[in-house]
């Protein structure tokens, strides 16, 4: 997002923050979701098809997680860590909601 604008709103830096976050959280809700549909699937081509998107989500899903790790965002071997940057994006998201 453009530094103005979000200057302009008073989120900083978040956005790509609560980008990548949401991408995370799809991510891995599709991993689940493929999971479950192969269990599903009637037909020995349509597991195959969706084994195939569920290594592709598996690799979305490592490749998020890879970035926001490099860039602070998230922190799955730190419960503290990651318990401060959370509640730094919920004193952000506060902060707007009273503006």
């Amino acid at each position: 997002m453009n530094q103005f604008i979000q200057n302009m709103v008073g989120m900083g830096g978040i956005t790509d923050q609560i980008i990548a976050t949401d991408l995370l959280i799809s991510a891995k809700a599709g991993v689940h979701n493929y999971a479950v549909a192969i269990t599903e699937a009637a037909t020995p081509e349509l597991r195959a098809t969706l084994k195939e998107q569920l290594f592709a989500a598996i690799d979305t899903h490592e490749a998020v997680s890879n970035y926001m790790v490099a860039k602070g965002f998230y922190h799955p071997h730190n419960l503290g860590e990651q318990l401060n940057v959370d509640l730094t994006a919920t004193d952000t998201a506060l902060n707007l909601a009273e503006k």
